[in-house]
């Protein structure tokens, strides 16, 4: 399998029977028993996520003889390259992955054919609450939805949000971060701004939060210009790969969530699911 558990991130699983897990802020992360983070509330739900979904497959390698029972557990969600490779393997042997046919590449190419649009460029400000060691996640969470929830309802008062709000240099101009291209940005934040869906290319402030490596972010996207289109014939490898990565993605969340069943997991939302892409 090209495509390793370390290069993706974990959304959210399928939803499956059962009670929802407690997650509240005082309860600790656990899998199998063993305490992962003793204030998962400092976490954010992603966090708490990764940090599970990392510990389950640890185990699933350990129950398949891949790693010694007695290989240590992850540090703040950093594996030993024991674990990691043994990890790998699992998954290689576990998770079914259908290679997409041509038909396939082009239904995809044709439904999302902006993804792959070249030259796109995007006008925008933001409010930035970075996330810093010790900053209670949940409590910035808030203040950040409260000022999504302003700036919607006054959009004119964005820029002086940026002002008192953002911890980025960038509040003393408002916000703005003027024209952008996508290697502008970090890659998770233009995942969010660029090559968007004609229903999800919005001019105006983002329905929801954006999530990167420095924090959360109240983005309004003040203008767009769309980029060159190349033909399918151009872009079928990258469209293949998207294919590819979608579908063990999907696989790799329904594989922690029967996991999840097994060993048992508490302070992260890992519902119990089942998955014909699983052998």
């Amino acid at each position: 399998m090209d495509t390793t558990f370390t290069e993706l991130s974990l959304g959210q699983p399928p939803a499956g029977p059962g009670a929802a897990p407690d997650l509240g802020p005082g309860r600790p992360l656990r899998v199998g028993g063993a305490t992962l983070h003793a204030q998962p509330g400092q976490l954010s739900e992603a966090e708490r996520r990764q940090l599970a979904s990392l510990a389950l497959l640890r185990l699933a390698a350990i129950d398949d003889g891949l790693l010694t029972p007695h290989d240590p557990l992850p540090t703040e969600g950093v594996l030993s390259e024991a674990a990691a490779d043994a990890i790998d393997r699992w998954l290689d042997t576990h998770l079914q992955v259908p290679e997409p046919d041509a038909a396939a590449c082009r239904r995809y190419h044709a439904a999302h054919a902006a993804r792959h649009a070249q030259g796109e460029r995007v006008q925008a400000r933001h409010i930035l609450f970075a996330v810093t060691e010790g900053v209670d996640v949940q409590a910035l969470r808030q203040r950040a939805e409260q000022a999504l929830l302003a700036v919607r309802a006054a959009p004119e008062t964005f820029a002086e949000q940026a002002r008192q709000l953002s911890n980025c240099p960038s509040a003393a101009q408002g916000g703005e971060l003027g024209w952008l291209e996508a290697t502008d940005c970090a890659p998770e934040f233009a995942r969010e701004l660029f090559g968007q869906d004609p229903s999800q290319a919005h001019i105006g402030v983002l329905p929801r939060l954006v999530h990167s490596r420095f924090g959360l972010h109240v983005v309004e996207v003040q203008a767009r210009e769309a980029g060159v289109q190349p033909p399918f014939e151009a872009v079928q490898p990258a469209v293949a790969q998207a294919l590819r990565q979608q579908a063990f993605a999907t696989a790799l969340r329904q594989a922690c969530a029967v996991l999840a069943a097994r060993h048992g997991v508490e302070g992260a939302d890992l519902d119990a699911a089942t998955s014909p892409l699983l052998q």
